[in-house]
């Protein structure tokens, strides 16, 4: 039976697109506008941090921290990638997480006076700067589920200098040493994805969370040892991150 070159480009066509309910249209766009909440939590934390509230400040970075825990799960759920094909939810993810994890910190930290008053512009400006470069690498979150350079936990590593009260050289001191890991290749742990120690990591990530939480609501004058000890989880993080580098090296991968 000869076959007709017609019947052979419409077996090439491309299948109509899926068609979905409005129910499932509006879950899925329900979840795009709960990301965008973020959004509006770091406007708040502005609000918030600009009348030295530093309490609300930082409690509405934690809430965006929490959107941004839990919107992944919510968009793999109600499959919003097949349901909205044509709107980017990771695009929208990067803009609220830049906000969050780096532009709003880096206003909190100019606005608490932590940096020698002729170097906090540039100390926030190269914040910026330097995770606006981070966030466009292809390779920021490596296939194996590290982070590639310091990753921008800007939120936390403000949160820490306020309730530290150290000198402002000691905080200029630590901010660029930070900068600087941005674009050192180095790979650091990704708590909820590293599969090495996850299950100790996201454990004591649990317990520090909840110190941090601690930390927050006893801003501006936390007790020291409440922040000392939350720090222990932090030096964890460096250590593991350590170890799997030179494990990985011994291995030669």
């Amino acid at each position: 039976m000869t076959s007709h070159p017609e019947d052979a480009a419409a077996s090439l066509a491309p299948s109509p697109p899926r068609r979905f309910s409005l129910p499932r249209k509006f879950a899925a766009w329900g979840v795009h506008v709960f990301t965008a909440f973020g959004a509006v939590c770091c406007l708040l934390s502005i609000d918030a941090g600009i009348e030295n509230h530093w309490r609300e400040a930082f409690g509405w970075l934690a809430l965006a921290v929490c959107i941004d825990a839990v919107d992944g799960f919510l968009a793999r759920r109600v499959r919003v990638k097949e349901v909205l094909p044509h709107f980017s939810g990771d695009q929208l993810d990067n803009v609220v997480d830049y906000a969050s994890y780096v532009l709003v910190p880096a206003f909190l930290l100019h606005r608490a006076e932590l940096l020698p008053s002729h170097w906090s512009w540039w100390g926030a400006s190269g914040i910026v700067i330097a995770s606006a470069y981070q966030f466009c690498q292809d390779n920021a979150k490596t296939p194996d589920h590290y982070f590639k350079g310091f990753p921008s936990y800007w939120n936390v590593t403000v949160l820490y200098l306020l309730a530290l009260n150290l000198s402002p050289v000691t905080n200029l001191a630590i901010i660029i040493l930070l900068i600087v890991l941005v674009f050192v290749p180095f790979k650091y742990v990704y708590p909820s994805r590293t599969v090495r120690f996850r299950k100790l990591t996201l454990t004591l990530a649990t317990l520090w969370g909840v110190a941090l939480v601690a930390t927050m609501w006893q801003l501006p004058d936390p007790p020291r040892q409440l922040v000392l000890g939350s720090m222990l989880f932090v030096a964890y993080y460096f250590g593991v991150s350590l170890y799997l580098a030179v494990e990985r090296s011994r291995q030669g991968s």
